[in-house]
């Protein structure tokens, strides 16, 4: 049993009460992130649940505050959620991506708070990543940059917050310290494969640039010399202006693009419809921010080789 103080935060009473919940039941599924015999952890949304599956193994039981399924940049917390988030042994999320936890995590009472994006580098991006492209994109869309929070999609940066998030695991539960420094080097070591299996496999492409329908893909692009192409911004669900889609399908034409990306979690209108007025074809690029029956594969890596397949047929693997 876990040996801390189990408490549930003032803030997180009062939302119980003011929704007319008087007690929070231990047996939802928000609540049960707490209180049990292994170490807690609340996981703010998919990427960062499975790292925190992979490295605590048997030693953690993981919630996550965003369900299959649901855009993650548009969580609400409910008042349940609250009161796990302040019962766990830790949370687990990822600054600025999601600011209804940002603002849970900054009132919670748990005491390891881990942020993903401390333990690696955010770089700004905006519609266009990496490569040549900018050259073909007269839009303004410098009111689109910021901080990319996507660095899951790059596994060597994926990698560093593994890393990072293994040894706050063994600082807050020390007992298992042990179990965690292994699984947390077994899980870089696949990383580690699979970035060599992305440099490889796009090593060389009949050409480096691919569009998508907002810019979660940036720090893949860098990181194996493409060039992405965004519809929208940071934002999914952003609707891009008349100029920004005749960029667009000036670019396709002068980069030989034969694919629009689109995801699982987002509509795919936008997609399609400057697909068909540019005959360009469509697939999916998934951005791993949730699992659904619509995904490619049943975890990150499976999802990310589907991913790598789709790149590989776009840009004309050699």
């Amino acid at each position: 049993m876990n040996v801390r103080r189990r408490h549930i935060s003032g803030i997180a009473i009062a939302a119980a009460t003011a929704l007319g919940l008087g007690t929070l039941s231990a047996c939802s599924d928000s609540a049960s992130a707490a209180n049990t015999d292994k170490f807690d952890v609340v996981a703010a949304f998919y990427p960062l649940q499975y790292l925190a599956e992979q490295i605590g193994g048997d030693h953690v039981h993981v919630t996550s505050l965003t369900k299959p399924g649901q855009e993650p940049h548009d969580l609400e917390i409910s008042a349940q959620q609250t009161a796990a988030l302040g019962e766990s042994d830790a949370v687990l999320y990822l600054k600025n991506l999601q600011p209804a936890v940002d603002d849970a995590v900054s009132q919670s009472e748990v005491r390891t708070k881990i942020d993903a994006a401390s333990l690696t580098t955010l770089e700004k991006h905006g519609n266009e990543v990496g490569g040549h492209a900018a050259s073909h994109d007269t839009s303004k869309n410098d009111e689109l940059a910021g901080l990319d929070p996507h660095i899951w999609l790059d596994p060597v940066r994926y990698a560093q917050v593994a890393q990072g998030v293994g040894k706050a695991f063994e600082k807050a539960d020390p007992k298992n310290a042990a179990d965690y420094r292994t699984r947390t080097a077994a899980l870089v070591t696949k990383l580690d494969a699979l970035n060599t299996e992305f440099k490889t496999g796009l090593a060389s492409t009949r050409t480096k640039v691919f569009i998508t329908t907002h810019a979660a893909f940036g720090y893949l692009a860098e990181r194996y010399g493409l060039t992405e192409e965004a519809i929208n911004g940071l934002d999914p669900e952003s609707e891009p202006s008349a100029e920004r889609v005749k960029n667009l399908e000036k670019m396709a034409k002068a980069d030989g693009v034969t694919t629009v990306f689109y995801e699982t979690l987002v509509s795919d209108k936008t997609a399609k419809t400057i697909a068909a007025d540019a005959h360009l074809e469509t697939d999916v690029l998934d951005p791993i921010e949730g699992i659904t029956k619509k995904s490619r594969g049943k975890d990150y890596f499976s999802v990310q080789q589907a991913n790598l397949k789709a790149l590989q047929k776009a840009l004309g693997s050699k």
